[in-house]
């Protein structure tokens, strides 16, 4: 059953589309980790670790509503069995039962946040969510060279030809308490969702925050990041900004928990 976590007046739900083994170790993932580090990450999120060691990835979703309004979904998960992230993800995700089992009716989801064109982010975008608006940063678009090259004609070429993409240029305010972060490093126009009532928050980091071993220390560099540095400076900023007011919530699509208290700071 789909997890809940309430923001103000905003339900934020947790919707998992799939988990299954990333597809290297995460000794190579993450480098410069220690092994102090590691046995630090494991406690505080021992679900990644799979049975035979691997990392274990949980594949999330969120979907955001106020009351019965209209939903805004951040990030569309893996996708169908004939999905770009196939080559490497646990396909055919279950979204669609995800959302059926969280009472929400894909034709109610009228914005859909996509973080970043990763393969694994984008698999039920589209024609699952007709009534849908897609927002990307203009900086993701102008690096579509960098992503699955199905994407041009599968996703972005049907969306703008719908009048069904957005494109953002930096920060922008969605509806009142919700406002879409730019959050670049990982990939070039990578984006984060930030909830606030003004007494709570909540971040949807996407893969702004990737593993826990990010949590123990944020300057630890992931190794599929477009820009190390900037991404290490977008995290470790905004952790810390969202931090400074209290403690906080980060709703994150790969750590073995959906929603993991920031402490303050």
């Amino acid at each position: 059953m789909p997890l809940d976590h309430t923001v103000g007046s905003i339900t934020v739900t947790a919707l998992v589309d799939g988990v299954g083994p990333f597809f290297q170790p995460r000794e190579e993932a993450f480098p410069d980790a220690t092994a102090g580090q590691w046995a630090e990450a494991d406690r505080r999120d021992p679900d990644t670790v799979g049975p035979d060691g691997r990392w274990r990835l949980p594949f999330r979703c969120f979907a955001l509503r106020a009351g019965d309004g209209p939903v805004t979904l951040v990030d569309a998960g893996i996708g169908p069995a004939d999905a770009p992230a196939a080559s490497w993800a646990p396909v055919p995700g279950r979204l669609p039962a995800e959302l059926a089992a969280a009472g929400i009716d894909p034709a109610d989801v009228r914005t859909v946040v996509l973080t970043h064109l990763h393969s694994d982010h984008v698999g039920w975008a589209g024609p699952l969510f007709p009534n849908a608006e897609h927002l990307l940063q203009r900086a993701e678009l102008d690096a579509l060279a960098l992503f699955h090259p199905e994407l041009p004609a599968r996703l972005v070429g049907p969306l703008r030809a719908a009048g069904r993409l957005r494109v953002l240029d930096g920060d922008t305010d969605l509806t009142p308490g919700v406002r879409v972060l730019s959050t670049p490093g990982h990939t070039p126009g990578h984006q984060s969702v930030l909830v606030d009532s003004g007494e709570d928050r909540l971040l949807v980091t996407g893969d702004l925050l990737v593993h826990a071993v990010q949590l123990v220390d944020p300057g630890l560099a992931y190794a599929h990041e477009v820009d190390p540095a900037t991404a290490r400076e977008s995290r470790t900023e905004l952790l810390r900004a969202v931090a400074a007011r209290g403690p906080a919530v980060l709703a994150t699509p790969h750590l073995g928990v959906p929603f993991t208290i920031l402490p303050a700071g």
